[in-house]
């Protein structure tokens, strides 16, 4: 399934990863106060495309009476297959205003947990680290179970850690061992063949994060069994140009392009002499030269 980033799994992106075999694609985090205040910006985060589905809506806040209407808010309006609360996010901004905060503050998570199931009748996840500067995570997971939570996320590093070493997943799989519910592992899974030996750890299923982006054919190589040979360079083409082209109908084309200069370099791992460019792209236009040096461009789709 595919993890949620702030600034990547937007509607387009969530869309490829689909029609790339993803079984679940998470949303960016949506500020549950923002959300139900009707602020743009926290609706746009959340909002679904057309048709969109196995769409899990990620919540962030601190708030348990605005979690649970905003819980209430989304199912009426997005209609997702299930809601999640963020308890990993590590960034400093979100002190004090929930994301991996709550894992100082357990009960409080807990109590978040038990008001979204009671303004929701879609299942509740929680996506958590495994602590906030030690690892806490059998104590968090055992709380997180018995609010209610349908299902647990957990990332293999502290909130201390950032993105920093190696998560560790033999802690991932002592929580899988301990609970009843459900438990999925994230962290440094970037090819079908870590994807197979994380899920000998007893896991339910594997999130990926960092290692999709630029990349959605990692779904794909992991339903055939992981023995697909990657991408040919006119599919990494097309598919950039597919990106670009779902960006620029759900954003608008100036705006939907310069979003996605922080991806495309990532499709064309092995023409760094393209990356650049790549970062400086402006229209479609100048998206489908710059590749078209590569490859004849197919029809636009």
């Amino acid at each position: 399934m595919l993890a949620p980033m702030a600034g990547y799994t937007d509607a387009p992106f969530r869309k490829l990863a689909l029609e790339h075999g993803a079984g679940w694609v998470v949303s960016e985090m949506v500020l549950a106060r923002g959300f139900l205040a009707g602020e743009r910006r926290s609706l746009e985060l959340g909002a679904p495309y057309p048709g969109e589905e196995r769409l899990v809506l990620q919540l962030f806040g601190h708030e348990p009476d605005v979690l649970r209407d905003a819980a209430a808010k989304a199912e009426a309006e997005f209609g997702p297959v299930a809601l999640d609360l963020n308890m990993g996010c590590p960034a400093p901004k979100m002190a004090g205003r929930g994301g991996a905060c709550l894992l100082q503050t357990p009960e409080l998570a807990f109590a978040l947990v038990r008001a979204m199931r009671q303004g929701t009748s879609l299942p509740v996840s929680a996506k958590i680290r495994l602590g906030w500067d030690h690892d806490q995570s059998l104590e968090i997971a055992h709380g997180l179970e018995a609010a209610g939570a349908s299902l647990i996320t957990v990332h293999g590093r502290t909130s201390r850690q950032r993105y920093g070493g190696e998560a560790d997943w033999e802690a991932i799989a002592r929580v899988a061992q301990a609970v009843r519910v459900p438990v999925i592992g994230s962290g440094d899974v970037t090819t079908p063949e870590q994807y197979f030996e994380r899920l000998k750890l007893g896991v339910a299923g594997v999130m990926i994060g960092r290692g999709a982006v630029g990349n959605p054919w990692i779904f794909a190589q992991i339903r055939q069994g992981g023995s697909a040979a990657g991408p040919a360079l006119e599919e990494r083409v097309h598919t950039a140009l597919r990106h670009a082209r779902l960006n620029a109908q759900w954003y608008g084309e100036a705006s939907g392009v310069r979003q996605l200069r922080k991806v495309l370099p990532r499709y064309f791992p092995t023409h760094p002499e393209l990356h650049p460019a790549l970062k400086q792209v402006s229209t479609l236009g100048e998206l489908e030269r710059l590749l078209s040096s590569l490859r004849p461009l197919t029809p636009a789709c």
